[in-house]
């Protein structure tokens, strides 16, 4: 399998660490905000990568971390020590605390992670979880002489860990993160690219106690720290979480494409910093952005559209799925409901296409050059146009038996999650016998129309008064409407 890694900039050979095991760690939500579908589709690159391991035969142990504290609104403007916590200013707008925020907008990302049948972790990593756990990496990296204080908190000091021979920036375009932010810096700071590891609550000259007796100006998330009252910078907390869930180092990291500038670079350093130890990480991914008609997707822009957006237009999660499958993870894809609409048409079409195939209830493995093309297309750095394009190659090809394309679809499906077997699998129908036998329950593979339910209450009297050749000529006449009958204790199935 061959991944493009962020760190080279080269497509290589994938090569666990530890194989057959796989250490994959996905950057998560700020859960200040409902998740875009921007956002989604990062969640949809971790999903398919893990089902893509899995498929392939590996030991996949998946984390993600669900950011609730410490990531700040100077991120926006390139500097994500400044500005308010986006929790804490979501609460004063929403008139909630900074707990109940993040607890709505993690219901409502795990509903929506659900809905898109986006595979589970084996951890959601909640920031304010590990709050101990970060307080002992920032220890660490201050014993080794690589932080210093300044009024609003304790940073990491870039210079002098260049200037112990490590390099800083790997991941991003260091030209652009040494001219610094599109803020005014933070004079304190001794290099722009500097950055926090714990921010102090209370800035200089006003105490903890002050701001208890201060309700409107108290944070809703605090703790005590060997620094004083505070809470954690942003970018500690993934170093932090991976290191507790995969250890010092582990194979892949995930994330938007936004997050090479800064935050990875800074995970990076605080990480090999504090264990010594290179790579933290072996291969970085990272997703490019989805465009909203042409042009950038943002909140004031209006165009950061959510799940429900899409839900009220009549699409379903399986058709955003079948629309991100549309393009390469690396390359822009243009969001419009016209591309959306596409992909719902060839999404039904395609279920529509499966429904003609003959079909078991249980799936089997299949041999077939199909097989080779698209395990080839995945291991090609996640190649999923030429995925789908395997897909309705086989689907076209009459040389291939009915069957055989089903059970290669629904076998396919465990990489692709797009509910094949859910979608086209013919769902019974139970409801009770309304007729003379009331006791009896009809359980049916579609509905009945009143005339059937009319001649089963004549077989069900029949059998009643042991009239065995007439309910035997009425099972026969249902044979010829393509109707099975099968009689279980309680019961009439037909099929």
């Amino acid at each position: 399998m061959k991944i493009y890694n962020s760190l080279t900039r080269q497509l290589e050979d994938f090569q666990p660490i530890n194989p057959p095991h796989v250490g994959v760690y996905t950057c998560g939500p700020t859960v200040y905000n409902y998740v875009s579908i921007g956002n989604w589709r990062t969640y949809f690159l971790g999903d398919l990568l893990v089902r893509t391991l899995k498929y392939l035969g590996y030991d996949v142990n998946y984390i993600m971390n669900i950011t609730d504290v410490g990531h700040l609104t100077g991120d926006n403007l390139g500097d994500a020590d400044t500005g308010e916590d986006k929790l804490q200013k979501a609460a004063n707008r929403e008139k909630k605390t900074a707990w109940d925020i993040a607890q709505f907008y993690i219901d409502d990302f795990l509903k929506g992670y659900k809905e898109l049948n986006l595979t589970q972790p084996k951890e959601f990593c909640r920031a304010t979880d590990y709050i101990a756990e970060q307080i002992e990496l920032v220890k660490i990296i201050e014993a080794k002489g690589m932080t210093y204080r300044i009024d609003d908190g304790i940073y990491f000091d870039v210079g002098k860990y260049e200037t112990e021979g490590n390099t800083y920036g790997e991941l991003s375009n260091i030209d652009q993160v040494r001219e610094g932010a599109r803020v005014e810096p933070n004079p304190q700071k001794k290099d722009p690219r500097d950055f926090a590891l714990w921010k102090f609550s209370y800035p200089k000259g006003r105490s903890f106690d002050q701001a208890q007796d201060d309700v409107a100006s108290r944070r809703h998330m605090e703790w005590d720290s060997p620094w004083g009252v505070g809470f954690p910078g942003w970018h500690i907390e993934c170093s932090a979480m991976s290191r507790k869930h995969l250890g010092d180092q582990f194979d892949i990291h995930i994330g938007g494409e936004d997050l090479r500038s800064t935050h990875h670079p800074n995970e990076v350093a605080q990480s090999e910093c504090a264990t010594g130890k290179k790579p933290f990480v072996k291969y970085w991914m990272h997703g490019a952005f989805l465009q909203v008609d042409g042009g950038r997707m943002g909140k004031s822009l209006g165009n950061a559209y959510i799940l429900t957006d899409l839900e009220k237009k009549g699409f379903k999660p399986e058709h955003l799925r079948y629309f991100y499958l549309t393009g390469h993870y690396r390359q822009p894809l243009n969001f419009t409901w016209e591309s959306l609409e596409n992909a719902r048409i060839t999404y039904e079409r395609l279920i529509k296409k499966i429904l003609e195939f003959k079909y078991k209830s249980i799936r089997k493995e299949v041999e077939s050059e199909y097989n080779i093309q698209f395990k080839n297309n995945l291991e090609n750095d996640l190649n999923t146009p030429e995925l789908l394009a395997t897909i309705w190659k086989l689907i076209s090809d009459n040389s291939v038996d009915n069957e055989k394309k089903y059970n290669l679809l629904l076998n396919w499906d465990e990489v692709l999650g797009l509910k094949f077997l859910e979608r086209t699998k013919k769902k019974k129908i139970k409801f009770k016998y309304k007729g003379k036998m009331s006791k009896i329950t009809i359980v049916s593979e579609k509905k009945l129309p009143s005339d059937v339910i009319n001649t089963l209450d004549e077989r069900e009297v029949a059998r009643e008064q042991k009239d065995w050749s007439k309910a035997d000529q009425i099972r026969n006449t249902l044979a010829t409407q393509d109707l099975e009958i099968k009689d279980e204790e309680g019961k009439v199935i037909v099929k």
